[in-house]
């Protein structure tokens, strides 16, 4: 019996999807499905990392990768309307409202969407089911909150306190690590985890980020570490339909 093959897939659009975060930024080009199609490229973020130095290193990163037709951009804090709010590992009084998405259309010539780098790694993970949870794990910990794969309004509970006075950022971030060890960290991330699990109740937790590999604990089985690659794949979720609804109201 002769068995024909599949048709081949019609080419679908390119995402240039970019992962900014305090310490690296990354750029892959993805076909229509998520797959990495080139890169990741990637190169230290800017010591001074005001929006202009960092507009600039990302167009220098995006130059090699250069036939696209879209932009997915995850970011280290609250976005909205294509503007930056509030940019803590960065310097947020240099970011404040700066437009960032529009920044990047007019450097690069494709339209962009943006939203938090935590939404975007969720994006690249989640499965759909219940009330998903999303934290990295870098310079800082990214947040972001899924019902049935759709994201939930942002909340930026990395710079809520959790212990004498320090945020979770400082509690659990890069800094962190470094300064107390890996082994007082993992303690660190087992009360994190559970003030998350109280807090939210989700019916699954996904860890990512850089730091992510220095997860040292018994999880239960509804929380998962997942690969710090999502933070880029996820970036072609950003133009699927079920998103446009967001992006309509200027998410």
């Amino acid at each position: 019996m002769d068995i024909n093959p599949d048709p081949p897939r019609k080419a679908g659009p390119l995402t240039l999807a970019i992962d900014i975060g305090g310490t690296r930024l990354k750029a892959g080009l993805l076909d229509q499905y998520g797959a990495m199609v080139a890169g990741p490229n990637r190169v230290d973020t800017p010591p001074n990392p005001v929006p202009q130095v960092v507009v600039d290193a990302l167009v220098n990163l995006a130059n090699p990768l250069s036939h696209f037709d879209r932009i997915s951009v995850g970011f280290p804090g609250v976005v909205r309307g294509g503007q930056v709010l509030t940019a803590p590992n960065l310097g947020t009084p240099d970011w404040r409202h700066f437009p960032l998405a529009a920044s990047l259309t007019d450097r690069l010539g494709k339209p962009v969407r943006m939203l938090n780098d935590a939404e975007v790694q969720g994006l690249g993970v989640i499965r759909g089911r219940g009330l998903e949870c999303v934290i990295t794990l870098g310079t800082g910990m990214g947040f972001a909150l899924f019902q049935n794969s759709r994201p939930a309004p942002h909340l930026e509970l990395s710079q809520h306190p959790i212990h004498k006075g320090k945020t979770y950022d400082q509690f659990i971030g890069a800094a962190a690590l470094k300064e107390v060890g890996r082994a007082r960290w993992n303690r660190r991330l087992r009360r994190v985890l559970a003030c998350i699990t109280t807090l939210v109740g989700f019916d699954t937790l996904y860890i990512g980020g850089g730091s992510a590999k220095q997860v040292d604990l018994d999880l239960p089985a509804n929380v998962q570490l997942v690969s710090n690659e999502a933070g880029i794949t996820g970036g072609v979720k950003l133009w699927g339909k079920a998103l446009d609804p967001i992006f309509a109201a200027g998410g």
